[in-house]
């Protein structure tokens, strides 16, 4: 079976994608995700997906019309970010608000389709396609709630979750490469940046002719390898976080058994139960002060600001300027 290499889709979307010519890959991609056929009208620009020469975010995005006249965000995220469902919401409601014109009324507000994929266990589940809608449902009667013939008229929708944003996400670290539908087989593409000769899915043929590496210029192959890199140092940098803070961890759990011992002892030698108690818990005290200050310390040595060690450790600003003054 003949497969073909190919360049990544996030590469792809900030550079190749955009361009016209090249529309039928992605109307291919969105036409057997959303079971329809889709014509893309054109790639808008929003805050959101402007891309800029100093972007340290390890995601790409870009925002497309539809012949339908609806928003489409395909967003592509490489690591893991805990508020990421967060910032699909924001995503979304941000794209709303760009695209209303002052004094529009709301029923000019214009359907927005979030496509997410992840390359990283986002929340908790078994499966890899999960698909998020707006439903209104009666707590006493159990029905849906659902739009008067007069508003199907006016606003051309049979439902109302039509109105609402909807959710796309795909996992695609939980796609096991067996192939059931078209979908997967694009989700296969998206996984191992291949195309099997034997896949029939709508723009996957187009895209085996027009993201092999061999048709990139030198200029296009030299800044995709930049890309690479780019990628494999962040993952390289979270992997060193990750291992720190199981270091740390360990540190933490070091310093409370040691403070929990020195209770002890303290409380022994004074033999009453309230300065037993006392000492376990100015040990736990004394031990987890001890683990922040030394994240905070190793934050510093790798470069982090004052503001961003305390975002990361959710602690006060204050307390991390105090810290790093005493230790300089």
């Amino acid at each position: 079976m003949k497969i073909k290499q190919l360049i990544r889709f996030d590469w792809a979307i900030k550079q190749l994608l955009r361009d016209k010519a090249n529309f039928d890959i992605l109307e291919g991609f969105l036409s057997e995700l959303l079971k329809e056929d889709v014509k893309i009208k054109q790639i808008l620009e929003s805050e959101t997906n402007k891309k800029t020469d100093d972007d340290k975010h390890n995601r790409v995005d870009i925002l497309v019309e539809n012949s339908k006249d609806e928003l489409v965000i395909i967003e592509i995220q490489n690591s893991k970010e805990y508020d990421y469902f967060h910032r699909m919401l924001f995503g979304t409601s941000k794209v709303i608000t760009e695209h209303m014109k002052e004094g529009d009324a709301y029923s000019k507000v214009k359907k927005v389709i979030s496509i997410t994929i992840a390359y990283f266990d986002l929340g908790q589940g078994k499966d890899y396609v999960y698909h998020g809608t707006n439903v209104f449902k009666g707590i006493h009667k159990g029905d849906v709630l659902v739009l008067s013939d007069k508003q199907i008229a006016l606003y051309n929708k049979q439902e109302v979750h039509q109105i609402y944003p909807e959710y796309w996400v795909i996992k695609v670290s939980q796609f096991s490469d067996r192939i059931k539908d078209k979908l997967d087989e694009w989700i296969y593409f998206l996984k191992n940046s291949e195309v099997k000769d034997t896949f029939s899915a709508k723009g996957l043929k187009e895209a085996g002719e027009k993201l092999d590496k061999m048709r990139l210029s030198e200029e296009e192959r030299i800044e995709y390898n930049v890309y690479l890199k780019r990628l494999r140092d962040i993952a390289s940098e979270q992997h060193t976080l990750m291992a720190d803070a199981l270091d740390l961890i360990m540190a933490e759990e070091r310093g409370i058994q040691k403070g929990i011992e020195k209770g002890i002892q303290q409380g022994i030698e004074k033999g009453i139960e309230k300065g037993l108690q006392q000492g376990i818990e100015k040990g736990i005290e004394k031990g987890r002060e001890q683990q922040q200050i030394e994240m905070i310390m190793r934050l510093d040595k790798k470069g982090k600001s004052t503001q961003e060690i305390a975002d990361l450790l959710d602690i006060d600003l204050k307390e991390v300027t105090k810290t790093l003054g005493s230790s300089r």
